[in-house]
């Protein structure tokens, strides 16, 4: 049985569809590990490898729709009404993507800024540590000069 433009166009949809549902799956992901008082780096990369994922496939699925949809064009519009009910659901999984999208992109403001507030939670506590190492230090050097008794007879007279 061999597929139409239109059919391919539709699976494609659906596949995208399918993708931007993990996407936000993994965006709670990401959420839920930026929302930990304890910050797991380590995690927290991971799920942005996952993601990093996610969107290549994505690319890959809108140039290989971008293309069917080129070469099936004229054929849809010349012939719309023997396509009316794969154009219908095509419309259909297209509005379904766009409000993904506006929900993905709004996770990822929301994460953005949970990440901001780590960073800089993180940027606060080695700021700490490099101050408390620089008092360690000092104190440190001061004890080892306390036990350091200048020569007291000593002609500095040359």
């Amino acid at each position: 049985m061999e597929q139409t433009g239109a059919q391919i166009l539709l699976q494609s949809l659906e596949k995208k569809n399918a993708l931007l549902d993990r996407m936000i799956a993994q965006n709670s992901v990401q959420e839920e590990i930026l929302k930990k008082e304890e910050f797991d780096m380590d995690a927290f990369d991971q799920a942005i490898d996952v993601q990093s994922g996610y969107v290549e496939q994505l690319e890959r699925l809108d140039n290989g729709f971008e293309t069917v949809y080129d070469r099936v064009r004229e054929e849809l519009i010349e012939n719309k009404e023997r396509y009316r009910s794969e154009i219908t659901r095509m419309k259909e999984q297209i509005q379904q993507i766009t409000d993904k999208i506006v929900t993905i992109n709004a996770g990822n403001m929301r994460n953005k800024m949970l990440a901001e507030s780590q960073f800089k939670k993180k940027r606060v506590e080695i700021g700490t540590g490099a101050s408390k190492s620089k008092v360690a230090r000092n104190y440190y050097n001061n004890m080892n000069n306390l036990n350091f008794v200048s020569p007291q007879f000593y002609d500095n007279k040359k």
